[in-house]
């Protein structure tokens, strides 16, 4: 869902000066939840599209908190598994993720690391393999909200739109001056959403130090260039992307470990090692957790009556459903028939947690 964006000024508590920005007013200023299910916690988020899929088979328990400021949104993530995402902001907002102390994993192949800084151009996807104990702070923010803001406090720093997504190394001290920054808006506002409601004044000065402190991180950055074995890590990043896209495309079909060795011009040799390097996984049971996560996806989406289960495993290419049946309760915990009879009104509600 995404609402409707209103106009409104914002002060600067140290500058006479205003800045009109956009803001969603009719959203809640503050979302914080406890995530068991992916899908289910994906319903109804504005500001961001997201696929994530755990690549471990045990119990989720992740959290999310999003802060919707007037120039910009704040989501902290953590999670206890090792997961597989996707994920780009939307409604033209620029995305800037760096990442917590213990935070381990790679993005777009490289090696997530300390001072990096992910930055992405509006509507573009970026790809990250995280593990447990992982946490991020992520800054959505409009490209003349920034532009709005270096002129309202006559800051003479070079704006530079990203293309595509760029992953660049920041100075450390400023990369983490920025997740604490981030981190602790967000369990502030967990712990005490009123404060952070529309138009009380500690939005402006949460606002204005979340800003400064990003400035600070993006003034000096360099691009990562994979190197030795890395490089060969993003080759193998590449090489699983591609047999994904695949089998996204052609999800009804009786796809075979042959046809993704073509489709990524690689050996099937090749093909086996890129998945175990990234995912963990071997290609048949990475491919197959993908496709049971878009058949409970469906299910849980559709509403009574809609669908069937044989036709949304059909759909995603399981035409023995009894495997189909077993392998989906290992990995969900629960029968494909239980999640469709939930359905949307089965979607747990958000409740507040503290990070």
């Amino acid at each position: 869902m995404s609402g409707q964006r209103s106009r409104r000024s914002i002060e600067d508590p140290h500058n006479e000066t205003t800045m009109v920005i956009s803001t969603t007013a009719e959203l809640p200023a503050v979302t914080a939840m406890e995530i068991t299910d992916w899908n289910a916690a994906n319903a109804g988020i504005d500001v961001f599209e997201q696929d994530a899929m755990t690549l471990q088979s045990m119990p989720l328990r992740a959290r999310r908190v999003i802060v919707r400021l007037d120039a910009a949104t704040v989501i902290y993530h953590a999670t206890n598994l090792r997961v597989r995402v996707r994920t780009q902001a939307q409604d033209g907002l620029l995305a800037y993720v760096t990442f917590g102390p213990r935070a381990t994993g790679s993005v777009e192949g490289l090696r997530v690391r300390s001072g990096m800084l992910v930055v992405a151009e509006p509507d573009k996807a970026a790809r990250f393999i995280v593990n447990p104990g992982y946490e991020s702070i992520a800054v959505l923010v409009r490209p003349d909200d920034i532009r709005k803001f270096l002129t309202l406090h006559q800051r003479g720093d070079e704006f530079r739109l990203p293309r595509g997504v760029e992953v660049l190394q920041a100075d450390p001290p400023q990369a983490r001056r920025l997740f604490r920054c981030g981190k602790r808006l967000a369990i502030t506002a967990a712990r005490r959403p009123a404060r952070f409601d529309y138009g009380r004044p500690e939005r402006d000065a949460a606002e204005v130090e979340l800003l400064e402190t990003l400035l600070a991180a993006v003034r000096l950055t360099d691009t990562i260039e994979p190197v030795g074995a890395e490089r060969t890590q993003r080759t193998h990043d590449r090489i699983v992307g591609l047999a994904e896209d695949l089998v996204l495309a052609r999800h009804d079909a009786r796809m075979r470990v042959a046809d993704l060795c073509i489709a990524a011009d690689v050996s099937e040799r090749t093909l086996e090692s890129s998945f175990k390097a990234t995912t963990g996984l071997s290609p048949v049971a990475y491919l197959t957790r993908l496709r049971l996560h878009r058949v409970h996806a469906a299910l849980l989406a559709a509403e009574p009556g809609s669908t069937r289960v044989s036709v949304e495993a059909i759909k995603w290419g399981f035409w023995h459903l009894g495997d189909f049946s077993r392998a989906y309760k290992q990995c969900f915990g629960e029968s494909p028939s239980q999640t469709l009879r939930r359905g949307p009104a089965g979607i747990p509600p958000s409740k507040v947690v503290l990070p």
